[in-house]
């Protein structure tokens, strides 16, 4: 992956780089920061002198914000230093679940509510006065409300024009639950970024001896809703692909859903075959272990769980179970949202670094450059294949 380079240094930057990653989102970003104090104090250009480029290379682009509480539980924003001018980006995770505040006296957990007030409060306390705000939201605040059935609200549309109205131009996320969701805010940007070449450059890097070839390996589509991220990966290791499909009981509602009935395969025989089975996120992770079980049974070699999002709501005692049986090999997920260190703790537990490619995308919009040759990794992906299969050919 190449950042920019002095030879494509031919745009100015839109303003002077600022970073602000809230207390949720803050150990990534310190990474991306180290990774942009590093190129830029690598580059050079005769224009670095100018005016222009006042404050481009720093010792760091952090910019402190803080969003302390009364004791009522009502909170504020506070920014440390001018920002008029800057090009800002604002780094939240609204999943961590490991920071809570005071509230009369008693201590409470912040919730995905929290975080997106606490973002806005950053916002406001801008006050308009930098020159572009952009938001990156690695976990896109209810994407997972993204649609409406019966009486409900539109949870995730409501937040993106709440955004916007604030004076946000563009919106970074990954691997949005539905990335239509953007026509809310259709004359602002707006990007959703698979990770897919993080999960097999993590995958390779960890893992020996894997043929990846249509003859020894397959990706599968837990549902429906993978489908194209299964697609994707499929085509660019030029292997096959499968898939599960739920049959609900649609006469039963459970916890506001109707229980699944029974999971039916759809692919070619994948007897013998190492397989990824990937998807956005792990809830529960009741039914992504449930379609690695029934992989199993159905002769498939070593199966690697891939997914953006590791939530765990429920613990990792059943991912434990799970892998003592042999259900699975390996899990990937990334860093884009709180990892508990006792996720980081497993043996089977692989963590995908995404800082360097945020870094990127930053550094390349900071230039008003296009990112449309990041958001397609395939010729990446294809050459780090290429590179782990050369070693055993020889």
């Amino acid at each position: 992956m190449a950042q920019l380079n002095n030879k494509e240094l031919t745009t100015l930057p839109v303003g002077r780089l600022g970073l602000i990653p809230l207390d949720s989102c803050r150990p990534l970003g310190e990474k991306v920061n180290e990774w942009l104090v590093k190129w830029r104090k690598e580059r050079e250009n005769p224009e670095l002198g100018t005016c222009a480029f006042e404050g481009y290379q720093r010792d760091s682009y952090i910019i402190n914000v803080k969003t302390p509480r009364f004791g009522s539980g009502e909170g504020k924003g506070e920014i440390s230093e001018s920002v008029r001018g800057d090009d800002i980006y604002v780094m939240v995770d609204v999943c961590n679940h490991s920071i809570n505040y005071t509230i009369s006296g008693y201590t409470n957990m912040m919730s995905p509510d929290d975080h997106f007030q606490d973002l806005k409060r950053a916002i406001a306390a801008i006050g308009g006065k930098a020159r572009r705000v952009n938001v990156i939201m690695p976990y896109l605040y209810e994407s997972r409300q993204s649609k409406r059935i019966g009486r409900e609200s539109l949870d995730c549309a409501s937040a993106l024009q709440e955004l916007t109205k604030m004076g946000v131009e563009n919106i970074i996320t990954f691997d949005a639950h539905d990335s239509r969701v953007q026509n809310a805010t259709p004359l602002h940007g707006f990007e959703t970024i698979q990770p897919s070449y993080q999960f097999i450059k993590a995958l390779l890097k960890n893992v020996e001896g894997l043929h990846i070839d249509n003859d020894h390996f397959m990706i599968i589509s837990p549902d429906e809703g993978s489908m194209r991220r299964a697609i994707y990966l499929a085509n660019v290791l030029g292997v096959d692909m499968g898939m599960y499909y739920r049959r609900l009981d649609y006469t039963k509602v459970v916890k506001g859903r109707h229980p699944i009935a029974a999971y039916e395969f759809l692919g070619p025989k994948l007897e013998g075959k190492d397989v990824i089975l990937i998807d956005d996120m792990i809830s529960s992770g009741s039914s992504i272990l449930e379609i690695a079980s029934l992989l199993k049974k159905r002769g498939a070699g070593k199966i690697f769980i891939c997914t953006t999002f590791g939530l765990f709501t429920e613990g990792m005692e059943k991912f434990d179970a799970a892998y003592a049986k042999g259900t699975f090999d390996k899990l990937l997920t990334t860093n884009l949202v709180y990892q508990d260190p006792e996720l980081l703790a497993r043996d089977y537990y692989i963590s995908c670094d995404l800082s360097k490619y945020i870094a990127l995308i930053i550094d390349t919009l900071n230039h008003d450059m296009s990112v449309s040759h990041l958001l397609n990794p395939a010729d990446r992906i294809k050459k780090c294949v290429n590179n782990y299969m050369a070693q055993y050919d020889k």
